[in-house]
C-alpha cells in the first residue's frame, strides 16, 4: 500500500504538497480535497522511488522532493514540469529546505551531509560535513546566513551558508533530532 510521508504547506495559498513511498508528489487543495497536480518522475529501468520530503520556495513558484533514489527534484508548480534533477548524495535524502529568498535549497541525507544548491542553475554550492550519522533535517535562518541541521547522532548544528563552517553544535540530547 502507497504511504504518505512528507507534507508540505504554502501559507499565501490553499495548496499543499505531498509525496509518498510509489514516488509521486502531488498538490492539492486542503478546502476540496482534489488533486490541483501529479509530479511524476520519469525513471528509466527503474521502479517507482519514494519520496521521503517535500518544502515550497517561500514565492510557492517551486517544489522540491528529496527521494530515496539520493535526489533531490526542483518542479516548476505552476506547469508541473521537472526543472532539475540534483545529484550529489550518495545516499536517501531525509530533508529539503529552500533559502528564504529561494535561490538555494539545503538538502540532509542519510550520507551524513548536507548540501546547498543554487536553484536557477542546479549546480552544487557546498558540501557540509560534520554529522556523524544522517542528517534528518535542515532550516534555514530568516535572513538566509545560516542553516540549522537535526542529525541522528543527537545533535543540531549551526551552519555558515557562506563560509561552510560549523559555528554552534548543540550536544547531549536524548534522543535523534528528526526536526529543526
Amino acid at each position: 500500500p502507497l504511504r504518505v510521508t512528507p507534507l508540505a504547506f504554502w501559507p499565501y495559498c490553499p495548496r499543499r504538497a505531498s509525496g509518498d513511498n510509489g514516488g509521486t508528489t502531488q498538490l492539492w487543495s486542503p478546502v476540496t480535497g482534489t488533486d490541483l497536480l501529479t509530479l511524476q518522475r520519469r525513471l528509466y529501468g527503474m521502479g517507482p522511488v519514494g519520496v521521503s520530503s517535500v518544502a515550497f520556495s517561500h514565492d510557492g513558484k517551486h517544489l522540491a522532493s528529496g527521494s530515496m533514489d539520493d535526489t533531490i527534484s526542483l518542479w516548476d508548480t505552476s506547469t508541473g514540469n521537472e526543472r532539475f534533477t540534483l545529484k550529489g548524495h550518495s545516499n536517501d535524502v531525509l530533508s529539503v529546505a529552500f533559502s528564504p529568498d529561494g535561490k538555494r535549497l539545503a538538502s540532509g541525507s542519510w550520507d551524513r551531509t548536507i548540501r546547498l544548491w543554487d536553484t536557477v542553475t542546479g549546480k552544487e554550492l557546498l558540501t557540509l560535513r560534520g554529522h556523524s550519522s544522517p542528517v534528518c533535517s535542515v532550516a534555514f535562518s530568516p535572513d538566509g546566513k545560516r542553516l540549522a541541521s537535526g542529525s541522528r547522532d543527537k545533535t543540531i548544528k549551526l551552519w555558515d551558508t557562506v563560509t561552510g563552517k560549523t559555528l554552534f553544535m548543540l550536544r547531549g540530547l536524548s534522543d535523534i533530532v528528526s526536526s529543526v
